[in-house]
């Protein structure tokens, strides 16, 4: 059973338990992800659960019985067409292994997130979820909405939100969960989770140099050594999940580059200048807050982001 709150209440039901309770505990409390919570459920993009709905009210304290408007069952969306069908009845093309998924996979690990919501049978949410900067990230998001289109053929929605500076990508699609899941990529937290490269991806070299860019585009930066010599650069890796870190790391090792050692558990960078260019030339970027910078250090790059 899903509530349908008169309009603004659901956010404002949210609100109050988050006074009670962090971000991390409420999704402890629910069973559900944090980013599900705070962005889906907050901003009324879908319909609360009735379990949730109660846990809610029970830490915030308040009563919103008088504001529920409609109960509905939870196959309402497949009936009405609405979001939780795309989760159940759009039939995912079964991609192949290529560089494209694997691009699309780095994207994932680096800024996207996997929700997954099921209470018994009945399905509350299904979805893959790519986060990005409202200004820088604009034209990148819209390369990798071609992508997935591509290679899934699915519906990617795009979800803005200026005013914290947020964009997001996201597909509804249970398959297309089932199949992060058969990678090892698990819905949730995925620093809990440890989510990381797969080994069909590691296994093979030009799949990894595609999932390199997936993960740089994404979770990389590019930046000068020093206001000395404006020419001298690097290419630095951020993410919180170790494994994830680490097996990016040991990626750059397999592909004959040397990265530093792994800085605060958090980053590392690759400095050697003849292997900067030569990540340019043999990987490249596709997210243009990246490769239009090169320029100011001096490398011409072509419009596909290589030497």
């Amino acid at each position: 059973m899903r509530i349908r709150l008169t309009k603004g209440k659901q956010k404002e039901l949210i609100e109050e338990a988050n006074k009670k309770l962090s971000w991390e505990q409420l999704s402890k409390k629910t069973s559900l992800s944090k980013n599900y919570i705070r962005i889906d459920l907050r901003n009324e993009r879908t319909f609360i659960s009735d379990e949730t709905y109660k846990k809610l009210k029970s830490i915030s304290g308040k009563d919103f019985d008088s504001f529920i408007i409609q109960k509905l069952e939870d196959n309402w969306g497949r009936a009405k067409g609405g979001k939780n069908s795309l989760g159940s009845t759009i039939k995912l093309i079964k991609p192949k292994k290529d560089e494209k998924l694997a691009e699309f996979v780095g994207a994932v690990l680096g800024d996207g997130n996997l929700n997954y919501y099921k209470k018994g049978k009945n399905v509350g949410v299904y979805q893959v979820k790519i986060a990005g900067d409202y200004i820088k990230d604009k034209e990148y998001h819209l390369y990798l909405k071609k992508l997935c289109e591509n290679i899934f053929n699915l519906k990617i929605n795009e979800i803005l939100n200026p005013a914290k500076n947020e964009r997001f990508l996201v597909i509804y699609s249970k398959q297309l969960i089932e199949f992060f899941i058969s990678m090892g990529i698990l819905p949730g937290d995925k620093i809990k989770n440890q989510s990381t490269v797969p080994k069909w991806i590691f296994n093979n070299e030009e799949y990894l140099k595609a999932c390199l860019r997936g993960l740089i585009d994404t979770d990389g930066s590019i930046f000068r050594m020093s206001n000395k010599d404006f020419n001298l650069i690097r290419i630095g890796f951020t993410n919180h999940n170790k494994k994830l870190l680490e097996d990016t790391r040991t990626s750059f090792i397999k592909l004959n580059f040397n990265p530093s050692k792994v800085i605060n558990n958090r980053q590392f960078h690759i400095s050697r200048q003849e292997e900067i260019k030569r990540y340019i030339h043999e990987i490249g970027f596709k997210n243009p807050k990246h490769y239009s910078k090169l320029p100011k250090f001096g490398i011409a790059l072509s419009s596909s982001g290589q030497i």
